[in-house]
């Protein structure tokens, strides 16, 4: 199955210019400012509005650029304005959540001014690798906060797709694979229909021995395309191909997109709520010729900042992302067409599959 409407020829011809191309739709995208962290990525679309909490987390976040520069005194100054932003709306943040939570919450926003107060040391000390340690704990800490305030119901999903399995919230795969382990967090609360066939062949040990059969270095490593004629699943009920719509939410709408292209919409500047601007994203493949046929073919987006760089990758808004790796980002890279799937094991949110009759 063709990765959709992206042409092998594009990715060439940038490459041998020494720039990713675009047409020019496309020409005004934003580059350079899209968030590139997994982790990141998935603490922003959890379904939650408490806008403190967000700030507390961009804030950390936010202290990657003086990091990176090794600007102590300016790292200083935006612990300070994230502590005082906790102090100030910490009984805000505690009284957006649900009562049986706010003692927790309490005890959690306790950790993260003990993790703020440990950051100031670590910047006292010009300690790059403790202040990176302590802010990931901390932000990790924000995304608990965060988990607790989702709005976990599932995006209106059309009565069409009914009898299409959902993932209700997020799942956490591990993939076996002959270089070594991937471990991705696949999101149904943003991809309900994708993260679901995922996880729902992955249940079934439909990837198990599968070998990789596309890989273009900097672009995709794509996998799924059962032994035999066949190139998706066969639902044995029906003795048909089951086919996953297009499936892509934007921040700021108040319905899901299915097999309808940023292009279709007239939205050409929209960065998705999962979008390809990290090494790892997964995306469900469908054909040149139609959007709503994708089966069971995935590819993993090998990012790269020269030739795909976030906001402008020709790829968000033609492809539903739904998860991302978080940890074998060594092994992804040593992956080609000589490899193949051991096997996917779902090691948690197997439950929150929902199949329907």
């Amino acid at each position: 199955m063709a990765f959709q409407r992206l042409s092998t020829w594009l990715l060439g011809l940038a490459m041998m210019i020494g720039i990713a191309w675009a047409s020019p739709a496309w020409a005004g995208l934003p580059q350079g400012n899209a968030v590139q962290d997994p982790a990141a990525i998935l603490r922003d679309s959890l379904p939650m509005d408490q806008e403190d909490l967000r700030e507390l987390q961009h804030r950390l976040e936010g202290t990657s650029d003086d990091l990176r520069a090794k600007r102590w005194s300016a790292l200083g100054r935006g612990i300070k304005r994230t502590q005082s932003v906790l102090n100030t709306r910490r009984n805000t943040i505690i009284a957006a959540l649900p009562s049986e939570d706010q003692a927790q919450a309490e005890q959690v926003l306790d950790a993260v001014s003990s993790d703020l107060d440990l950051l100031q040391e670590r910047v006292d000390a010009s300690d790059k690798a403790g202040f990176i340690e302590t802010r990931r704990r901390a932000l990790s800490r924000i995304g608990d906060l965060e988990a607790m305030l989702i709005d976990d119901r599932l995006p209106d999903i059309p009565a069409e797709f009914e009898n299409l399995p959902r993932l209700a919230g997020r799942a956490t795969v591990v993939m076996k694979t002959t270089q070594g382990d991937l471990t991705a967090v696949l999101d149904g609360y943003n991809a309900p229909l994708t993260a679901g066939a995922f996880v729902d062949l992955s249940l079934k040990g439909f990837y198990d021995g599968l070998p990789f059969n596309r890989a273009e270095d900097f672009y995709i490593l794509q996998s799924g395309d059962p032994e035999g004629p066949e190139i998706g699943y066969i639902d044995p009920k029906t003795k048909q191909e089951r086919h996953v719509p297009l499936e892509i939410r934007v921040p700021g709408e108040p319905e899901t997109f299915y097999n309808q292209t940023f292009e279709d919409v007239g939205l050409y500047k929209a960065t998705p709520v999962l979008p390809f601007s990290t090494l790892g994203t997964l995306g469900w493949a469908h054909s040149d010729q139609a959007l709503d046929d994708g089966s069971s073919q995935f590819f993993l987006f090998l990012y790269e900042a020269e030739l795909t760089p976030a906001g402008l990758n020709l790829v968000d808004g033609r492809n539903a992302a739904f998860g991302y790796v978080v940890d074998g980002f060594d092994v992804l890279e040593e992956l080609g067409v000589d490899d193949e799937i051991l096997s996917v094991k779902v090691v948690e949110g197997a439950d929150r599959l929902q199949q329907h009759a």
